[in-house]
């Protein structure tokens, strides 16, 4: 019988190879993988503009042939949401994690220090940096849905298929490799203890602010529609436990829906917005990209500034829009923002991409569990 391991397995097993070869392996052969990391990481960084345009341009065109103000409102509403998310993260980690991070990994003097270097570099260079794929995928988007064409439109849905085959036959597959390396570099230069030990607390730390965040999504539903938040939450549970098991926002849709239903959303609004907050509606994603990021970023001896996390939220709530529908979709699509607003290095990209997916299955339930919020919110906005 053959088994077949998922993602986060095949994560957990890198993670787990990494930290017991490092300690004992030759620096030769964690020189090899520090090569691969290189050239990998350079790759993502090529294939990061590519993605927000395939992904981006052509959602926005779609919705715009939509139900004009419906999506209008439902889309403000998801990203106010999804905004509201990431401040909570960054007040929380903010003022918790500095604590964490200086009692568990004190001794950690030069992160970076030790670690093997490659040896070569190829120097793959993306074709444009991030802020322009940006703008370039909303004037595409914009464009393609006011003229009512559809010969570009075709061309970069196109494009999506191609991405998408790229994330799924290239990138995920080669993802766990990446990890072994950095973990295998990392246990190799003595610092995978300090790192693992602060990374279970900031763990804890993630999964209580998306039940926060839940909370207030669903006390507001509640209020607005004068039913129990309470029952509301336990009706949406289903979704929730789903979620957790795919680890995709996309697969989960017809129990979303089921359960949307269910908790007292009208069929009409609900069969609009489920689908489309599957794909812009990420709180438990940003909750957890922020949190993560403010760790990295702390272990790594760097500062943690308001206005430069102000405008990673921001960036970050428009670069998640229809993020590739496989798990850990949003931080694929979140690499660039890192990089060129937080200045994260290839390890530190490496490092967010390990602990993203270790958890990514939690991010995913909040972000459909709080889609039933979202779609009773629109639904009494829209009733007025």
């Amino acid at each position: 019988m053959k088994v077949k391991i998922g993602l986060l397995g095949r994560i957990i097993i890198a993670i787990a190879l990494g930290v017991l070869l490092g300690s004992f392996v030759p620096e030769m052969f964690v020189r090899v993988f520090a090569t691969f990391n290189t050239v990998f990481g350079e790759f993502i960084n090529f294939a990061v503009p590519l993605i927000i345009i395939g992904f981006i341009a052509p959602a926005i065109a779609e919705f715009g042939k939509g139900s004009g103000k419906l999506l209008g409102m439902a889309t403000a509403i998801a990203y106010t949401s999804t905004i509201i998310a990431g401040f909570l993260a960054y007040t929380v980690a903010s003022n918790v994690l500095p604590s964490i991070v200086s009692s568990q990994a004190g001794d950690v003097k030069e992160p970076g220090a030790g670690m093997a270097t490659t040896y070569f570099d190829i120097g793959i260079e993306p074709m444009m940096g991030v802020m322009t794929a940006l703008v370039f995928a909303f004037v595409m988007g914009i464009g393609m849905a006011a003229i009512k064409g559809d010969v570009l439109q075709r061309g970069f849905t196109e494009l999506k298929a191609i991405i998408e085959k790229v994330i799924n036959f290239v990138i995920i597959p080669l993802l766990p490799f990446h990890i072994f390396g950095i973990f295998l570099n990392m246990t190799y230069a003595g610092e995978v203890k300090q790192i693992l030990s602060v990374f279970a607390l900031v763990f804890v730390l993630i999964i209580a602010m998306h039940w926060v965040m839940l909370t207030l999504q669903y006390s507001v539903a509640g209020t607005m529609s004068k039913r129990n938040p309470v029952k509301l939450i336990k009706t949406m549970l289903p979704a929730y436990f789903t979620a957790v098991g795919t680890q995709s926002s996309a697969a989960t849709i017809p129990v979303t829906l089921k359960q949307t239903k269910e908790a007292g959303a009208s069929e009409r609004v609900a069969g609009f917005t489920v689908p489309l907050f599957a794909t812009i509606h990420l709180s438990g994603s940003m909750i957890t990209l922020v949190t993560c990021s403010i760790g990295v970023l702390l272990m790594n001896g760097m500062d943690v500034d308001m206005m430069m996390y102000t405008k990673f939220i921001f960036m970050l709530g428009i670069a998640m829009v229809a993020a590739p529908g496989v798990p850990g979709g949003a931080v694929v699509a979140a690499l660039g923002i890192l990089e060129t607003v937080l200045g994260f290095d290839t390890t530190m990209l490496a490092l967010m991409l390990a602990l993203y997916v270790a958890q990514d299955s939690f991010g995913t339930a909040t972000n459909v569990t709080g889609d039933g919020a979202l779609s009773i919110i629109v639904d009494e906005v829209s009733k007025k």
